[in-house]
């Protein structure tokens, strides 16, 4: 073996950046690999390019926000929480703003300064950083780490070593789940991944013919044999061949793993039937001689009212006069429970993230360090962990990070004090 080490992170994103960065100021000498030509990758392209990186809600409501295993991240929140991610990029020289939604985001908008920012302090704290450079397995002696294997069959000795080498969401930023093949090598357990916070795939798209269509403060539901999966109020967007927008990614989080779901659209989530009722009869009443296809224009987008009454069984050239008692309830039926049956997700190629990983229940929640291997950490994205929008996502990664650095630090001086 060449080259010893305190600490060898596996994966330049969010939470290996982080992981490194943390380990370097507890004095640890820190070696960072990453396989793709530069650092934070994946991360650049988050928020749509301008990085998420956190959420301003109350530090003890985070995990209401976290999905899949919030439990297991009560440590890593205890420890390094959203408020302690702000203050320590602006202690550091990086301000951050809260957009909508409690978002946070750098200041000037860009992930690029959030990719600078961190290379500026790895680069500080003398991590050396090998880019171009991919790991084929973990080096174990008797359940304990003792290194690395690159792909070139070079060795690279280290005391610790944490994998952070995300999900396999956006394969084409270098996530392709290789993770997790190291990850089982060791012996631990991966929970089948799939696609999470991902527009889905539903029927009958050629019905509603929606295409382009945003629509603002409506509600969906999904249900699996009619029992309530979960709810999401906010902003939708129809596709050439399902549904996408903030509510539906919040969804996928609880339903891209599932089979038979299927999602009922509320058009009107701010009126009760009763309430629906009397407004679509105020609107009769003023258009009393017209097709109802006319008479809706108040109530809904031009493009909605075909698909809505074609769902109620009703012609859009009926008068408003002429409409039944059953059919005005079958109308309401159509706006409060558009239905739409989900045929698959649209993959790991779109997905923002990935829902299963490496078995939490094989990992320590109070250090991230394997129950299996002694000095074999985790951290980010690999975990069989995630949240809903909103910036949850990096802020499980950089608490993960940040925990799992304390804690390998803490433990090689524990270490050497033994030793002295």
């Amino acid at each position: 073996m060449r080259n010893m080490y305190d600490v060898i992170v596996l994966g330049g994103g969010a939470a290996g950046m982080m992981a490194a960065w943390v380990a370097s100021t507890k004095k640890c000498k820190t070696l960072l690999i990453e396989q793709n030509e530069k650092l934070g990758k994946k991360l650049y392209i988050t928020g749509k390019g301008r990085c998420n990186l956190t959420n301003a809600c109350d530090a003890n409501k985070l995990m209401d926000g976290v999905v899949k295993n919030p439990k297991f991240l009560f440590s890593a929140f205890s420890v390094f929480n959203n408020k302690d991610l702000v203050e320590i990029l602006k202690k550091n020289g990086l301000e951050t703003v809260v957009e909508q939604g409690g978002r946070i985001f750098p200041k000037s908008g860009r992930s690029s300064d959030v990719i600078r920012f961190f290379q500026r302090k790895l680069s500080e704290n003398n991590v050396e950083v090998l880019l171009h450079t991919k790991a084929s397995r973990i080096i174990i002696q008797e359940n304990k780490v003792k290194g690395v294997m690159l792909e070139n069959g070079d060795v690279l000795e280290a005391k610790k070593v944490v994998l952070t080498t995300g999900g396999k969401s956006y394969p084409l930023t270098g996530s392709r789940g290789d993770g997790y093949k190291m990850a089982e090598e060791t012996g631990h357990t991966i929970v089948k991944p799939y696609p999470a916070l991902v527009a889905m795939v539903v029927r009958p798209s050629s019905l509603y013919n929606l295409q382009g269509l945003s629509l603002k403060n409506v509600s969906v539901t999904a249900y699996k044999k009619n029992k309530k999966i979960a709810s999401h109020f906010g902003e939708l967007l129809f596709t050439h061949d399902g549904i996408s927008g903030p509510i539906i990614l919040n969804l996928s989080a609880f339903i891209s793993q599932y089979a038979d779901v299927v999602l009922k659209l509320d058009l009107k989530p701010a009126l009760t039937e009763e309430k629906l009722e009397r407004r679509i009869l105020r609107d009769f009443e003023k258009f009393p001689n017209s097709d109802i296809g006319n008479a809706l224009k108040d109530l809904l987008p031009k493009r909605l009212i075909a698909p809505v009454l074609t769902l109620a069984g009703i012609d859009k050239e009926k008068k408003t006069n002429q409409i039944s008692v059953e059919e005005r309830k079958k109308l309401i039926r159509a706006l409060k429970q558009m239905p739409f049956a989900i045929e698959k997700s649209r993959g790991f190629d779109e997905a923002i993230i990935t829902g299963g990983g490496v078995d939490v229940k094989e990992i320590s929640p109070a250090t991230l360090e394997s129950k299996i291997v002694s000095g074999l950490y985790f951290a980010g994205e690999i975990l069989d962990v995630h949240a809903v929008t909103g910036g949850y996502n990096l802020q499980i990664a950089f608490s993960t990070a940040y925990l799992a650095a304390s804690k390998m630090a803490e433990s090689l001086e524990d270490s050497e004090k033994i030793f002295r």
